[in-house]
């Protein structure tokens, strides 16, 4: 089965969520844990997480990915940046356990000049301050496009990261297909290679989810600007010879592309239909 889901809003809390997800054919989505800037997370509602929990239940949704604050930037040269983003993200996965068993993704963050070494180091140093033996959630860096200094361009930079968290067996990455086009990594005529790469990298057993999103820009761009599906440089082809690969077929997909909900309803009928293992 195709596990395909979108990016859904929490305002109207989880239960909704669940609700929503299977009103547009959806069996898992993800949700920002907070307001996608930052700032406070609405206090949990156990009862509401209990609804969610048992939809997924029943429907066999085995797995949802809760998304870090785009504000989140734990390698910035502003230390009360970096505070922030520990601080939310400690909060975050304390919540999540609400949750227990899921995903939780976040983008590594700019370094802002400092050095792509700097930046590293202050990412797993906030990893290993705050991830603990007793979570059972796992956080997954996300592959970047590389525009300005982001750090998670390269599989290389990821594998820096992770091969620095004490706890690895908490940690996997989140790959994002228009991120990774627009990074260089062609995706579209060469999507056997790219496997074998990451693989070789960092390790397949590591990849947890993919951003299924189509590109706005031309391959090697750095420009990170998702499109619909078929719609961008990638194209529906090349989409559905990743959901359909059989290195990939069984991870969960999340799109992200920008539409509204009868958008997203119309890409995961779509995609359901072009999926070949069933």
């Amino acid at each position: 089965m195709l596990n395909i889901g979108c990016h859904l809003s929490a305002a109207k809390g989880y239960e909704a969520m669940g609700k929503t997800a299977l009103e547009i054919g959806a069996n898992t989505f993800q949700f920002f844990t907070r307001n996608p800037r930052g700032g406070k997370a609405k206090k949990i509602d156990p009862e509401d997480i209990n609804e969610l929990l048992k939809i997924m239940q029943e429907n066999k949704i085995s797995v949802v990915m809760a998304h870090a604050p785009y504000t989140l930037n734990a390698c910035s040269a502003n230390e009360k940046t970096r505070e922030f983003a520990s601080e939310t993200m400690k909060d975050d996965l304390k919540r999540m356990e609400y949750l227990p068993h899921n995903l939780y993704n976040f983008h590594p963050g700019s370094h802002v000049k400092q050095g792509v070494q700097v930046g590293i180091k202050y990412i797993v140093d906030m990893l290993n301050s705050i991830l603990i033996p007793e979570q059972t959630t796992t956080v997954l860096l996300e592959t970047m496009a590389g525009k300005g200094t982001e750090i998670g361009r390269s599989f290389e930079e990821l594998k820096c990261i992770l091969d620095r968290v004490a706890l690895s067996d908490k940690m996997g990455v989140c790959l994002d297909t228009c991120h990774v086009y627009d990074a260089g990594y062609d995706v579209v005529n060469n999507l056997d290679g790219i496997i074998d790469e990451f693989d070789r990298i960092i390790g397949l057993d590591k990849l947890k989810a993919i951003h299924l999103n189509d590109s706005k820009n031309s391959f090697s761009s750095h420009k990170d600007r998702h499109e619909k599906i078929g719609q961008g440089f990638i194209g529906k082809e090349a989409i559905v010879r990743i959901i359909n690969h059989p290195r990939l077929c069984h991870l969960p997909f999340f799109l992200e592309t920008p539409n509204e909900l009868p958008g997203y309803a119309r890409e995961i009928k779509m995609l359901r239909e072009s999926y070949t293992w069933q």
